[in-house]
């Protein structure tokens, strides 16, 4: 196979990395430093959930999988992209919005929304994300649809003080069929070719809820 392009769907991590609400704020500090050890190093520290990142079904269920017991294959294959970007903050992605691709929403793709919401990442405005109606989770699901991506903070509603959210339904949903979801993807409007071969492989942390991923989208020809 020949790579003809490779799509970066990844945001940047740096101590300014906007995190979910509550999550550690990441910190990069020198360790070493050629003038004094030869050498540069760095202290990286960083929640799971830090910029592109996979959940795991552990990060909502005690009693589920966690990231390094999950199989690499739900970690890459051939991405649909669902054009969300109507939905609008605290837009709720319905089935219709999954119609006009529902011929390639086969088991092993990843389904990947393109919310357009990555464009408000450091603001506010990012937490107002759209996001994955439960019913239309369930029918994906019904499909063996195990991968789930989404170019906004959190595939549910981000609760704040005036909005409650309605508890994570969905990850609750995916969880429970040992599905994985890919939260802060970015770049999505790039991936202009039809069939992209998607990568969402995370760092392989032992036994944890999630890990930052280095997402990308691949064309692909023989």
């Amino acid at each position: 196979m020949k790579t003809n392009k490779v799509v970066d769907l990844s945001l940047l991590v740096n101590a300014d990395t906007q995190v979910y609400p509550g999550d550690p704020v990441p910190r990069f500090d020198p360790h070493s430093t050629i003038d004094r050890d030869g050498f540069n190093l760095l202290s990286v520290s960083i929640g799971s959930q830090t910029g592109t990142h996979v959940d795991a079904p552990y990060h909502f269920d005690d009693a589920a999988k966690k990231l390094d017991e999950l199989p690499l294959d739900r970690f890459v294959g051939t991405g649909v992209l669902v054009d969300a970007r109507a939905a609008g903050a605290r837009g709720r992605i319905t089935w219709s919005y999954f119609k006009p691709v529902e011929a390639q929403l086969l088991p092993g793709a990843i389904v990947l929304l393109h919310t357009g919401w990555s464009a408000h990442c450091g603001s506010p405005t990012y937490f107002d994300n759209p996001f994955l109606d439960a019913d239309a989770c369930a029918k994906l699901i019904s499909l063996g649809i195990r991968t789930f991506g989404i170019d906004a903070i959190n595939i549910d509603e981000t609760p704040d003080s005036t909005h409650h959210g309605e508890g994570f339904p969905v990850h609750h949903l995916i969880a429970d069929v040992d599905g994985v979801i890919c939260e802060n993807l970015t770049n999505l409007a790039s991936v202009d070719f039809d069939e992209p071969f998607i990568s969402l492989l995370p760092i392989a942390f032992e036994a944890a809820d999630g890990a930052p991923v280095r997402a990308v989208a691949l064309q692909l020809t023989p």
